[in-house]
């Protein structure tokens, strides 16, 4: 294949599968690879009688051979699910039993669709990638730096997952679909004739079927023969009172309200989990309120790693809407993030995205 080949990542959705479409339409030499992470068939106990919505799965894989039929594209089925379990399950599973409320799809861009993904790629022959990622990636000639921007569909925009992408990468990858609105992905699907251009967009993530966290990693356990330690433990108030009792801190993230199991007179939430003392720490809605947080592991994009406090907005989980705050460096990997108002449940484990009028400055995980 020539070396103007692009790979396109194809999940069977329509947003991969419009990609492809585009690209061949614009006369580009194009090759469809589906990554399998992960086997549907593992831990049976815990899949639904009708799965639906969830991304990866065998259905997915053979909605993304028929969608490469359609447009007469080689295409291939890739398996990464080994690298997938040790880069992003086992992680998974740590970060929640260390009382961190983790994004499996953050790592899962960050270490294999952005990386083993790339490298399969040059096997084939291709030097650029495609995916259906919400995102706008511009060179900036002044910076000597790839720029990354949110979508024009703010409402599907996807760069809160992917923080975590280098230069290297960056220019290797392609975006098509950062500049259009998900109607028009799916007018645009039907024009192509895709074949998925009404099928509904995946929710679930692939390894835990029915959104059950905790009974994953206690499944998992059990088909790896692990004896987990002991994770029961005291449900206490703010104060050090003890109000009841658990199952284990791994069951619980800050700002949960649900499955306390605690009878109050106005509603109680999660404040912190303390594995340490196997403590699940309660309290009201305003002892959610925190306006400072230590970011670690960042990753700049679209800036040089700054010297300064700057001012920026800043999101702390997906569906946030980004809050203004000063950014201070720590180290060279570390910042303190200074919120102008106090943002509620912030969450060890999940990752802090910093913005600027819609450029992706970049972002790291929250301690």
């Amino acid at each position: 294949m020539p070396d103007s080949t692009i790979a396109v990542a194809m999940s069977g959705g329509v947003d991969s599968s419009v990609v492809a479409g585009l690209l061949r339409r614009d006369g580009h030499e194009i090759v469809g690879l589906t990554m399998q992470l992960w086997n549907q068939r593992r831990l049976p106990a815990l899949a639904p009688s009708q799965p639906t919505g969830r991304c990866c799965s065998l259905d997915d894989v053979y909605d993304a051979r028929g969608v490469a039929q359609h447009l007469g594209i080689p295409y291939y089925v890739v398996n990464f699910e080994d690298a997938f379990e040790q880069q992003v399950v086992k992680p998974f599973i740590g970060e929640y039993l260390a009382g961190r409320t983790p994004i499996p799809c953050t790592l899962c861009n960050n270490f294999i669709k952005f990386d083993r993904f790339i490298e399969m790629a040059e096997g084939v022959g291709a030097e650029r990638i495609a995916t259906g990622h919400y995102a706008r990636l511009d060179w900036n000639p002044d910076s000597g730096r790839w720029e990354m921007r949110r979508s024009v569909d703010r409402a599907k925009d996807q760069t809160y997952f992917l923080f975590g992408l280098t230069q290297p990468q960056l220019a290797r990858t392609l975006f098509p679909l950062g500049g259009f609105e998900k109607a028009q992905v799916r007018e645009l699907a039907r024009e192509l004739g895709i074949p998925t251009a009404e099928k509904p967009d995946s929710q679930e993530i692939c390894f835990v079927p029915n959104g059950d966290y905790a009974a994953f990693i206690d499944a998992y356990f059990a088909e790896q023969g692990i004896t987990p330690s002991e994770t029961r433990g005291k449900l206490v108030t703010a104060g050090g009172r003890v109000v009841g009792e658990h199952s284990g801190v791994h069951h619980f993230t800050v700002g949960q309200r649900r499955g306390l199991g605690v009878a109050a007179g106005e509603p109680l939430y999660v404040i912190a989990t303390e594995p340490a003392t196997r403590r699940v720490v309660i309290g009201r809605n305003d002892d959610l309120l925190r306006a400072k947080m230590r970011v670690h592991g960042v990753n700049w994009i679209s800036i040089a790693p700054p010297s300064a406090p700057l001012r920026a907005e800043v999101k702390i989980r997906n569906k946030h809407a980004a809050a203004a705050a000063t950014i201070t460096p720590v180290d060279a990997a570390r910042v303190e993030v200074r919120f102008d108002q106090a943002q509620r449940a912030i969450t060890p484990g999940q990752g802090a995205v910093f913005y600027s009028a819609g450029l992706v400055l970049g972002g790291g995980w929250i301690e």
